[in-house]
């Protein structure tokens, strides 16, 4: 009994903590912020505050704390995300319409839930393993969306005419940075095994999304992964030897994107009337294009065409997941946590570590897109009920990415972590990393 209250005791700790981070998250913005929509795949602060907590008070207080009364029947509809099975959602496109309820409101209906979350884990979440998970489900889900309130932010600002920052840029960030050429590094292959297969589900720091099992087996031929990301300076050069043009380059689809929407270059790049490249961060806002830097903002599209034209490839989810699992620990400087907004140049990360052997930046910075078509491991089960719909319904039309960005809470991601957008998508820190087969010869 002793050992249940413990468990209680330090998942309430946690609850409170990433409860927190959302707010704090918010903390720079004005009131007029809180509402924005710029784009129908980004939603408003406002929203992500009010869907996270409908999350808990549906998933949690509504079936299991006796005597709950809900703070508004009406948010049930407005701040459901795609769950059909628990009911109709407001429209997604027009979420930025919603001018009520008031920040004040939603801050309001923050308070009454936590309340009643902290009220179900003293009085029944210490004995009861399936409301302990689902506070854990709920814990990392939020954790999801504060990732999401950064990148949805970027777009609301970085596509404002002023380029408004988010916050300052941290003492040291914007440092000189030095070359750290691009190196292939051979990887064996065999007989590995991915995913995971036990959840730890009552245990915040040992979660696993269903999607990332069952742990199998997978024969995988001898290859080599690039030492560190690319740089915005090697993707400039592809730009400039007219990468945008070169239909051979691209897939039909990403073609047929690109000619349609004019896109020819990353997302939050511009030229200035000199002609220099720019780029917005959310530190500091607009400066000039960092050379050293990751390239981050583009396309599955733009990523495999990138690859195409270096002569190699993306790598695979496996060829990727086998890499980051044979690391010891894992760099936890780029993620959200540091407050950077923005990856970092590859030169910082090496100097802690300059052996010829290791892989930089695998977590954090930017997650990497794979060639991996996003779907269910051999013997994938989704959650039962409701909860079914989180992962499973999106098997299909869109890529893994794997290793988080610097708008990750660092605590959130693992090697096994699967995440998944659609081809065109790039308002996530979406980066490069490339691969080829151990055989091949490539120009460099």
């Amino acid at each position: 009994m002793a050992e249940n209250a413990l468990q209680a005791g330090l998942l309430a700790d946690h609850f409170r903590r990433v409860r927190a981070r959302s707010e704090d998250l918010c903390e720079p913005l004005a009131i007029e912020d809180y509402g924005v929509q710029p784009i129908e795949d980004a939603s408003p602060p406002k929203w992500h505050l009010a869907h996270t907590t409908w999350f808990f008070e549906t998933f949690l207080l509504t079936p299991y704390l006796d005597g709950y009364r809900a703070f508004d029947e009406a948010f049930a509809y407005l701040f459901n995300s795609y769950y059909n099975g628990v009911g109709e959602q407001f429209p997604r496109p027009l979420r930025g319409t919603l001018s009520r309820p008031t920040v004040d409101e939603v801050m309001a209906y923050r308070r009454h839930v936590d309340e009643g979350i902290e009220e179900l884990l003293d009085r029944e979440g210490n004995g009861r393993a399936e409301v302990v998970s689902r506070v854990v489900l709920g814990l990392h889900h939020e954790q999801q969306h504060q990732e999401l309130l950064v990148t949805d932010l970027k777009v609301n600002l970085g596509l404002n005419p002023l380029r408004p920052a988010y916050r300052d840029v941290p003492a040291g960030v914007h440092a000189a940075a030095l070359d750290v050429p691009l190196e292939m590094r051979s990887q064996v292959g065999g007989l590995v095994e991915m995913g995971r297969d036990e959840s730890g589900g009552t245990d915040f720091h040992e979660f696993m999304f269903d999607n990332e099992g069952p742990r199998h087996r997978v024969y995988l031929d001898d290859f080599d992964l690039a030492n560190r990301p690319i740089t915005n300076a090697e993707y400039l050069e592809f730009i400039d030897e007219g990468g945008y043009r070169e239909p051979l380059l691209w897939l039909s689809e990403g073609w047929s994107w690109l000619q349609t929407f004019d896109i020819g270059a990353p997302m939050y790049w511009r030229r200035d009337r000199s002609g220099g490249w720019m780029e917005y961060r959310l530190s500091g806002g607009e400066a000039a294009l960092d050379p050293h830097s990751p390239v981050t903002h583009v396309s599955y599209f733009e990523a495999d065409a990138f690859a195409r034209w270096t002569g190699m490839r993306l790598p695979t989810e496996v060829e990727w997941e086998t890499v980051a699992s044979r690391r010891r620990g894992v760099d936890r400087d780029g993620f959200v946590d540091a407050q950077r907004f923005h990856p970092r140049p590859s030169s910082t990360c090496a100097a802690s570590d300059s052996s010829d052997e290791v892989i930089h930046q695998l977590f954090g910075d930017c997650w990497e897109w794979t060639q991996s078509a996003y779907s269910p491991y051999p013997g994938y089960r989704p959650i039962e009920g409701a909860l079914g719909e989180y992962n499973g319904k999106f098997m299909a039309s869109q890529q893994v990415l794997r290793g988080g960005s610097c708008a990750t809470p660092a605590d959130h991601i693992r090697a096994t972590y699967r995440n998944f957008f659609y081809p065109k998508d790039r308002w996530q820190f979406t980066g490069i990393r490339l691969a080829k087969d151990a055989a091949s010869r490539t120009r460099t």
